[in-house]
């Protein structure tokens, strides 16, 4: 299978007229819905202030069409075996040293790292977001360059609490909608994360982003980058997107 990496850089003349926030987050969710199943390699990269860079290796499996998402640590040794496990919407993180299952929200980090369960599963944004507006009923959307990239800028809330974050800035190319750029904030203000997606494949027409960066903007100097390789599209067995296979990938 061919992979072909859409991110391309080039300038526009003019400024488009900004689209309706809500058009916008539906255009995301029909580019991320997969109509295969999918798997892959996950190479994660964990760098915290004072302790130095750590390399995970996790297995990554994905099914839309029942909302089923399943990813386990296979290295280092003392993390094999731990996983988080979605089925419908019930989201389960699993430990080998209890044995034991912990239902957990979309705000769990991966590993300890700056990424979260919500980041690599199915986006049903126009569930989980609504836009931000000013006291007029004005969204607050802007267009303006990422770099020498045209996108638009604009702020969403969130509709229900088992997110990961309850207010978030999107930067996505204005030509095809895809994110470059998300900055997350606490019901506060404070900005927690700023993630950037480096880089996208596309897998049956669809886009699967394979680098992606999670800086850490309240404890500074903590970052984690995650690569995706090795995708397949081939069917899944039902029985992985279940407790008792979760739990024998440990033995």
């Amino acid at each position: 299978m061919r992979y072909i990496l859409p991110v391309l850089f080039f300038t526009f003349t003019a400024f488009s007229a900004a689209p309706p926030i809500n058009g916008i987050l539906k255009t995301m969710e029909g580019l991320y819905k997969m109509t295969s199943d999918a798997r892959a390699r996950v190479q994660m990269t964990q760098q915290k202030k004072d302790e130095g860079v750590k390399n995970f290796d996790l297995l990554w499996y994905r099914r839309d069409r029942d909302n089923a998402f399943l990813m386990v640590m296979a290295s280092p040794e003392n993390e094999k075996g731990n996983g988080y496990l979605r089925m419908d919407d019930n989201f389960w993180m699993y430990r080998r040293n209890t044995r034991t299952f912990q239902h957990i929200n979309r705000d769990e980090s991966i590993g300890g790292s700056n990424a979260h369960g919500s980041d690599f599963e199915d986006r049903k944004l126009t569930e989980l977001y609504e836009p931000v507006v000013d006291a007029a009923g004005k969204e607050n959307i802007s267009a303006e360059m990422l770099g020498q990239i045209p996108v638009y800028k604009f702020e969403v809330k969130a509709k229900v609490k088992d997110v990961d974050y309850p207010r978030k800035t999107y930067w996505v190319r204005q030509d095809n909608s895809l994110p470059l750029k998300e900055a997350s904030y606490a019901l506060s203000g404070t900005l927690m994360q700023t993630a950037y997606y480096l880089k996208y494949t596309t897998i049956l027409g669809k886009f699967v982003p394979v680098k992606q960066m999670f800086i850490d903007e309240f404890e500074k100097g903590n970052k984690t980058v995650f690569e995706l390789s090795g995708i397949s599209t081939a069917k899944l067995d039902d029985a992985i997107f279940t407790k008792p296979y979760l739990e024998n990938l440990s033995k």
